[in-house]
C-alpha cells in the first residue's frame, strides 16, 4: 500500500465535507453529500480511489460506531414502549420485500433464477441498513423520536429475521436439515441472553467504579472495547450481525452514569474520521462497467421494488400498531435504505453458487440509489411533519431539535 494510503484518506474526508456543506446548501443532509462523493472519486466515475482493506477496516469501524452511539441514544423506557410496533413493522418489512423480490426476479423470468434463487432475491431485499436512517436522524435531531426508535428496534429485528431466512434458503438449497436451522435460531437466541449476562454486571462495575474515579476521559475508552468485543463475539460465534452486537452495547452504555460523556467523545471521533469513510466507501465499491442495457433495466426493476416494498411493509406495519399516516411514513422510509447488509448475502449467495455473480452489480445499484435517496426522502417527510402539526400546537419531542 506505501504511503498513497493518506492521500486518499484526506482526500475522502476532504471531498465529503465539501460535498456534505453543499448538500446542506439545498436543505439536504450531509449523509447525501458523502455518498455522492464515493461515487464520484470511487471507479463509476473518476476512478481516483479505489476501494482497499484499509478503507474497508475504517469503513467497518465506522459503522460499528453509528450503530454504537444510536445505542447510546436510545431512551429504553420508549423502545420498550415502541416494542410491540418494531415487531410488527420488522416481519412486514420482511415479508412484503421477500414477496416483491421473488416475484420481480420471476416477472423477468431470468434463466439464472430459477425457484431458489428467486426467493433468495426476495431475502437480498428484506435486509435494511438503518446506519444511513441513524446518521439523517441524528443530524435532524429526530433520533429520539417515536418513528425513530421504532425505525431503530425493527431495523435490528430486520437483521435478525433476515439471518433465519438467508440459512432457511441455504439450508434448503444444500440439502441442509431443520436441525442446522434450528441450531443457528438457537445461536442467536443464546447471543442475547449472554448479551444480557454479560452487559448487567459490565453495566455495575461500570457505574461502581464511575462513582469512585472522577476523571471521566478513560471511560469511553473501556466502552469502546466492550463495543468492539460484543460486535465481534455476535458475528464470530453467534452469527449475528456485527452491527447489532455494536447496537446492543450502545444500550448497555445508555443506562451507565458518564452516558452522555461517552457520546459525545463518540461523537467527536465519527464525525471527524469514521463516518465519511464509512458513507463514502459505499460509493466506492459501486463499478458500473459491466453494466448492459437488459442489466440496466433489471438494476431499475429491483430498485424500484425495493423502495416500494420497504415502504408499503414499514408502513402498514406501523399503520397495523396505532400510528398516524404521516408517522407511518416517516417509518416505511426510515427502513428503505440497503448498504453493507444487501451486499454481504448478496455475496453470500454468489459464494455458495445460489446466485451469479452478474447480479452483483444490479444490487449495488439499488443499494447505491436507496442510499441516497433514504435521507432526502427523510427530510422532506419529516420537515412535511413539522409543517403540518405546528399551527395547533404541535407535539414537542417531533418538533424539537
Amino acid at each position: 500500500m506505501g504511503i498513497d494510503f493518506l492521500v486518499d484518506l484526506a482526500i475522502i474526508l476532504l471531498s465529503t465535507k465539501a460535498l456534505g456543506v453543499l448538500t446542506r446548501k439545498f436543505q439536504l443532509p450531509q449523509v447525501v453529500g458523502a455518498l455522492l462523493a464515493g461515487l464520484i472519486l470511487g471507479p463509476a466515475i473518476l476512478g481516483v480511489i479505489h476501494e482497499s482493506s484499509l478503507i474497508h477496516d475504517l469503513a467497518e469501524i465506522g459503522v460499528i460506531i453509528i450503530m454504537f452511539c444510536a445505542g447510546t441514544e436510545v431512551d429504553l423506557k420508549e423502545l420498550k414502549k415502541a416494542g410491540k410496533a418494531a415487531v410488527v413493522v420488522a416481519m412486514m418489512g420482511v415479508i412484503i420485500p421477500l414477496i416483491g423480490g421473488f416475484l420481480i426476479s420471476s416477472a423477468f423470468n431470468l434463466s439464472f433464477l430459477p425457484l431458489m434463487r428467486n426467493i433468495f432475491l426476495g431475502v437480498i431485499l428484506t435486509a435494511t441498513s438503518v446506519s444511513i436512517t441513524v446518521e439523517t436522524l441524528q443530524e435532524m435531531g429526530k433520533l429520539k423520536t417515536k418513528a425513530g426508535t421504532i425505525i431503530l428496534g425493527a431495523a435490528i429485528l430486520d437483521d435478525i429475521l433476515g439471518l433465519v431466512i438467508l440459512t432457511v434458503i441455504m439450508g434448503l438449497s444444500d440439502g441442509g436439515t431443520g436441525a442446522s436451522i434450528g441450531g443457528v435460531v438457537l445461536k442467536i437466541v443464546l447471543f442475547f441472553i449472554v448479551a444480557i449476562i454479560i452487559g448487567i454486571p459490565f453495566n455495575k462495575l461500570f457505574n461502581s467504579y464511575s462513582k469512585v474515579h472522577k476523571k471521566k476521559r478513560r471511560f469511553p475508552i473501556y466502552a469502546f472495547a466492550f463495543c468492539l468485543f460484543l460486535a465481534f463475539l455476535g458475528e464470530r460465534y453467534f452469527g449475528v450481525a456485527d452491527i447489532a452486537g455494536a447496537f446492543i452495547a450502545g444500550l448497555i452504555i445508555s443506562t451507565t452514569i458518564h452516558n452522555g460523556y461517552i457520546h459525545r467523545r463518540f461523537e467527536i471521533l465519527s464525525y471527524m474520521f469514521l463516518t465519511p469513510i464509512f458513507f463514502a466507501s459505499i460509493g466506492i465499491s459501486i463499478e458500473i462497467t459491466s453494466f448492459s442495457w437488459s442489466m440496466l433495466w433489471l438494476s431499475l426493476a429491483i430498485t424500484a421494488i425495493a423502495i416500494a416494498t420497504k415502504i408499503a411493509g414499514g408502513a402498514i406495519g406501523a399503520r397495523l400498531t396505532g400510528s398516524d399516516k404521516k408517522e407511518a411514513m416517516q417509518i416505511g422510509i426510515g427502513m428503505v435504505a440497503r448498504s453493507e447488509v444487501a451486499l454481504i448475502v448478496t455475496n453470500k449467495g454468489v459464494a455458495s453458487g445460489i446466485i451469479p455473480a452478474s447480479l452483483f452489480a444490479p444490487i449495488a445499484f439499488m443499494v447505491i440509489i436507496t442510499s441516497i435517496l433514504t435521507p432526502i426522502l427523510l427530510k422532506i417527510v419529516f420537515t412535511k411533519k413539522q409543517k403540518t402539526i405546528l399551527p395547533s400546537g404541535g407535539i414537542p419531542d417531533v418538533l424539537s431539535e
